[in-house]
């Protein structure tokens, strides 16, 4: 498998770490849905998360495969590693 820099690690544990703050927020909006703290939270949470994705994906490649992240060319949705494997 590919040597990946430290910066890999950390933009995605970044990257988890808001995935996670938004299942949470999304699980609480489900039942407080009028909650505009909580919405505008999650609003700044979802716009981090795109800053983040892009930044991965410009220098390490597609993080998502049907449609929810563009390919490089050649096609490199196949190059290792993928997200699961670190």
């Amino acid at each position: 498998m590919k040597q990946l820099p430290p910066e890999y690690y950390q933009l995605l544990e970044q990257l988890q770490t808001v995935d996670f703050v938004l299942v949470e927020l999304t699980l609480y909006l489900d039942t407080h849905n009028d909650d505009v703290e909580a919405i505008n939270q999650f609003n700044q949470c979802a716009a981090e998360r795109k800053r983040l994705k892009k930044i991965i994906e410009s220098k390490y490649g597609p993080l998502q495969q049907f449609g929810n992240s563009y390919s490089g060319c050649p096609w490199n949705w196949d190059d290792p590693p993928w997200p699961w494997q670190v």
